[in-house]
């Protein structure tokens, strides 16, 4: 709607706008930048190599009130990735260890924090509860063993089936040796052929800052 009160037909992508005049501009979508955000949160897509463990399938991550991000993997229930994986950032935790756009304001014996948000697709056939039974019969105990620190889990209340949980690692090259050792134990494999629950995954890496609370 202009200032006049009429209303605006907003033109597609590539179509020629209407107000643009003799010009004959073409109207383009705007990108936000990568590193737009000020606060210290390295996002990510899966590896190849978590493809193959981590028993979901691709959708784009909806309803967060912030910049999301899709990621879409590979699994063995299948179904073909539709975009190109990238790899984890080089660094996640103490300062000393970190690029100097994220190092100002974090603490010198920072951890590396993982958020993952796990959203059940029912089109696939992928149930919640299926989910949440799987980390509470042994997920959470596999992390747990190969050295991770799971700080909570939790089941979000602005979408039913969403499950969400934060690992706590020394560093990147422990969470890398964390996640080898889990992709590894037959213990993971033989729950994940279990409960085979569809899913798509968001992905927020952290380090502590030098004020808070938990380190």
């Amino acid at each position: 709607m202009n200032s006049s009160g009429d209303c605006v037909s907003v033109p597609r992508p590539g179509q020629a706008a209407p107000w643009a005049g003799p010009r004959n501009h073409r109207y383009t979508p705007r990108r936000l930048p990568y590193n737009g955000s000020s606060i210290h949160v390295l996002r990510r897509r899966l590896a190849p190599r978590e493809r193959r463990f981590a028993g979901n399938t691709p959708k784009r991550g909806i309803g967060m009130k912030r910049v999301t991000f899709a990621l879409s993997i590979a699994v063995g229930l299948g179904f073909a990735s539709t975009a190109q994986a990238q790899g984890p950032p080089d660094a996640c935790g103490p300062k000393g260890q970190l690029p100097a756009e994220f190092s100002q304001n974090v603490g010198e014996s920072a951890r590396c924090f993982e958020l993952r948000m796990y959203t059940a697709d029912p089109s696939r056939g992928g149930d919640i509860n299926t989910l949440h039974q799987r980390f509470r019969e042994e997920e959470v105990a596999i992390f747990e063993k190969h050295g991770a620190e799971v700080v909570a889990v939790w089941q979000r209340l602005d979408d039913s089936n969403t499950l969400v949980w934060m690992l706590a690692y020394r560093d990147m090259d422990h969470r890398r040796q964390v996640w080898a050792d889990f992709a590894a134990d037959p213990a993971w494999e033989a729950l994940r052929n279990k409960y085979q629950v569809p899913i798509s995954i968001e992905q927020y890496w952290m380090s502590t800052t030098d004020y808070s609370n938990t380190k």
